[in-house]
């Protein structure tokens, strides 16, 4: 929707174009071929449920601070409680307090992807004229505010003028889907919203109330077995209702990128051992590895796109996790190896007619060294776009750098916003296209790579890369 002047950065059509005048013409012309193009966003957070009901946005701070926690770690880190930012749920802060704290703090966002990505969001699409500071603070809460309560903020209207033509959920493997299948029905609804499996929770044995969760799941959809071998059924079943439900891909938040092909019995020993509280964190880490190779089995059989995210070492901070819960700031990076770790599966599955693999990681050496040349090889890997601490302007330009000289343009799974934060979405997908338009340009200026072929190029990269990755 257009804004108002203003003199944000955010404002500037040339932001993150390349600064050579004749290399950022032929960004511009790139860019144009792609910046309307449809958002395809086949992996996220957003909740299904808002957009079937359509739920008004409670306040600002609600929306835009207290659920993201790029921004709530960085405010956390300069000494601000999290309790004071409203982090999940519990405190008793009013929103404008927060909305205060949060325009105090920032400063700190400069040249921070999250930093873009709101000031893009406030230009683009609350139309915001002002650049956010302490002394403004309240006028620009109400500002918002009276935008969020207007029927041109609701969630529905948001993702029509977000130009969104498929969101992928993220969901749990007992969920019922029924917002799924009530905005599949609603003929008002254009879009395609479509859960994913995410079964986390069923595999990690140190997961809160994992044996409690497994014996409800064997116990609804098993067929009858028992055991690891209703385990097994169990997960094999849900995953069929999920393609029922229009999921295309399962999603994977493992430790490591360890995969092992375990014998029934092996495996069954160590799920009893889990059930009986007597499982270590040694026999967490084989059974999660068994449980990924098993994972690809059965996306070779029922065809859903595997994708994994390990290397986060998650709920760093203990007490933190205990008093406001996961996804709250405090997940850290750690380094992972993917070429030995994925050979078991990769063996059995990686020339698997049909199969789809998206590694994805967060450890910047692994892409030229591991990733770009198993996707160089193997039918079934695609390279996972930047993630997490990646998504940002300079770190997509060098990932784009990374993996083309060894595996090209058409092995990349196109851009993944991975986002809670609906009104991010258009901001982060826009600084993708820019990234590759000013990559490309780059290339077509060294005479790399013509012109001509550079726009068909693009519009591959933003557009039918994710829908050939994760078959849509």
């Amino acid at each position: 929707m257009p804004a108002a002047t203003s003199l944000s950065p955010a404002a500037d059509p040339d932001r993150l174009l390349p600064a050579d005048p004749g290399t950022r013409a032929i960004a511009r012309e790139l860019l144009a071929q792609v910046e309307n193009l449809p958002i395809i966003s086949p992996h996220g957070h957003v909740d299904a449920a808002m957009l079937e009901l359509d739920t008004p946005f409670p306040d600002p701070a609600t929306l835009l601070v207290s659920p993201d926690h790029y921004v709530t770690r960085l405010i956390h880190a300069s000494g601000v409680p999290l309790e004071k930012l409203r982090v999940g749920g519990t405190s008793a802060v009013k929103p404008r307090e927060t909305w205060r704290q949060f325009a105090k703090a920032w400063p700190l966002f400069d040249g921070t992807a999250s930093g873009y990505w709101m000031r893009d969001s406030f230009q683009h699409v609350f139309g915001l004229t002002r650049e956010v500071n302490e002394e403004n603070a309240d006028a620009l809460f109400d500002e918002l505010d009276a935008k969020i309560k207007s029927p041109a903020f609701r969630p529905r209207q948001l993702f029509k003028d977000f130009n969104i033509e498929v969101l992928a959920t993220t969901d749990d493997p007992l969920d019922d889907l029924a917002p799924h299948a009530a905005i599949a029905k609603d003929p008002t609804f254009t879009g395609r919203v479509l859960p994913t499996f995410r079964p986390d929770a069923y595999i990690k044995f140190a997961a809160a109330g994992w044996a409690e969760r497994v014996e409800t799941l064997i116990s609804v959809a098993g067929d009858g077995l028992s055991g690891y071998a209703g385990y097994i059924r169990a997960l094999e079943n849900r995953r069929q209702y999920f393609v029922e439900h229009g999921a295309v891909s399962a999603d994977h938040g493992v430790r490591t990128a360890q995969t092992l092909r375990l014998d029934d019995s092996t495996a069954e020993a160590l799920f009893e051992k889990a059930r009986k509280g007597e499982a270590n964190a040694v026999d967490a880490d084989v059974f999660e590895a068994h449980m990924t190779y098993q994972m690809a089995r059965m996306s070779v059989a029922d065809g859903l796109v595997m994708t994994i995210h390990p290397g986060v070492f998650r709920n760093h901070h203990t007490e933190s996790f205990n008093k406001f819960g996961a996804d709250t700031g405090h997940d850290i990076p750690f380094g992972v190896s993917y070429t030995e770790a994925l050979r078991p599966m990769l063996e059995d599955f990686g020339t698997a007619p049909g199969f789809h693999f998206i590694p994805f990681t967060i450890d910047e050496t692994a892409f030229s060294r591991e990733i770009a040349p198993l996707a160089g090889f193997y039918p079934s890997v695609f390279i996972g776009a930047p993630w997490w601490f990646l998504d940002a302007p300079d770190a997509m330009l060098r990932f784009r750098g990374a993996v083309t000289e060894t595996a090209g343009f058409s092995r990349s799974s196109g851009f993944i916003d991975d986002t809670r934060a609906f009104c991010s979405i258009p901001a982060r997908h826009n600084t993708s296209r820019r990234i590759e338009a000013a990559f490309l340009a780059r290339l077509v200026a060294e005479s790399r790579v013509s012109e001509a072929r550079a726009h068909e190029i693009i519009v591959d990269i933003v557009d039918a890369a994710p829908r050939r990755a994760f078959k849509l």
